[in-house]
């Protein structure tokens, strides 16, 4: 179920900008819950008058009584009612076919409903694509063979299966079940988004005056991504318990073994201190431009601990500047470099920490970087992968 925060359905303005006729179909399956709550639909548009500013309290103001399909389409549509939102969905309604209504007078939220009402399944695939733009941070996990197996894209009961089994945890730890997988192919890789059910949440709330309670289980969004060209999983989930999940079950139900995606670290830092300033060397790598560090983190152990940043437009210009070298004593745990790429005009962001976290500005960006992160040896090599291999990946992530 998703989270009750709705932004747009909310307002009677939004609501009244929804063709009349349209908005009673979206209601109808839920007309006696509204009726429970003081909200009369009338029988057709033409026939008796909508309550907007009581049909926007009810939307407000949810109970335990609300049945779950109305929250999950007040949320996706309420989600997609924007001008950004609008777009997507006649773009893919062009291309679905979908016959939307004629006219230029329809509002975003009355799109996102006409396509709801059409196809329920391309506005929820649209609002997880809008989603995964979003998502920066992933842990990455790389198979631990170099021969490795031909991805095929899971079939739906494939899925099902796996959300079977990610729902066993989830039950287990207090979430509910439910989980949804929708999947996306883009350029870099295969793109999983998981919507999956929260601890409950208990909200204060007035119903008619007197003060309540609102109890309710919240949606949770994680975001996983399979690079088939490098052999490497990406997750972007809360919790070390869901990101374990996610690696043994995603290796479980699409690859056969769950230990195919192991747990080891990725990356590391310590070129920066090996090669110095030759670290960012280019030479190689065509699409990028040129590479500086602009900070970096050292941790000193100890009673007490002690985290050192060191920050610059280039800090390695800085160490040579100063005739200083690059700090011997403190293990490095962060460092973030300004990329600037050929394809564009201003240089990127990207954050890297020892383990399995990289930091892009863009997701497209991941795939240069990454060549030049192998080329220079901040990704580790796993144990099976042979020696006289090349070090450079030409594509994916």
């Amino acid at each position: 179920m998703a989270t009750f925060t709705l932004r747009r359905f909310s307002c009677p303005e939004t609501l009244k900008a929804i063709e009349t006729k349209r908005l009673l179909a979206f209601l109808k399956p839920h007309r006696r819950f509204l009726l429970s709550r003081g909200v009369t639909l009338p029988q057709s548009a033409t026939n008796g008058e909508l309550d907007y500013e009581e049909l926007a309290r009810v939307f407000m103001t949810p109970d335990g009584k609300t049945p779950k399909e109305l929250i999950d389409a007040l949320y996706f549509v309420d989600e997609m009612a924007t001008p950004e939102g609008m777009d997507a969905l006649l773009a893919e309604a062009k291309q679905q076919k979908l016959r939307l209504a004629p006219g230029s007078d329809h509002s975003p939220a009355d799109i996102a409903v006409q396509v709801w009402l059409l196809n329920s399944d391309i506005l929820e695939r649209k609002h997880a694509e809008h989603y995964l733009a979003k998502v920066r941070s992933f842990e990455s996990y790389q198979m631990d063979r170099f021969k490795r197996p031909a991805f095929k894209r899971p079939s739906d009961k494939q899925l099902n299966a796996l959300a079977s089994d990610l729902d066993d945890w989830f039950e287990e730890k207090k979430r509910g079940r439910g989980s949804r997988i929708i999947m996306c192919e883009k350029d870099d890789g295969v793109w999983f988004l998981v919507r999956h059910g929260d601890p409950y949440k208990r909200e204060e709330s007035i119903e008619g005056g007197t003060a309540s309670s609102v109890y309710y289980r919240p949606l949770k969004p994680d975001v996983l991504v399979y690079s088939p060209q490098i052999g490497e999983l990406r997750i972007n989930a809360r919790s070390k318990g869901e990101k374990e999940l996610y690696r043994t079950k995603f290796g479980k139900h699409l690859f056969g073994d769950e230990d195919i995606f192991p747990g080891t670290e990725k990356y590391t830092l310590d070129p920066l201190r090996e090669l110095g300033e030759d670290a960012l060397a280019l030479g190689d790598i065509d699409g990028i431009e040129w590479i500086k560090l602009r900070e970096v983190q050292f941790f000193f152990a100890g009673n007490p601990w002690e985290v050192v940043t060191r920050k610059s437009d280039d800090v390695f210009a800085l160490f040579k500047s100063r005739n200083k070298s690059f700090p011997e004593g403190g293990r490095i745990i962060r460092a973030t470099f300004q990329v600037k790429f050929a394809d564009a005009k201003t240089p990127r962001s990207v954050v890297i920490k020892p383990s399995n976290i990289a930091q892009f500005t863009r997701d497209d960006d991941s795939v240069l970087v990454e060549q030049w992160l192998e080329a220079r040896g901040f990704i580790i090599k796993g144990e099976e992968q042979e020696s006289d291999q090349p070090q450079t990946v030409l594509a994916g992530r």
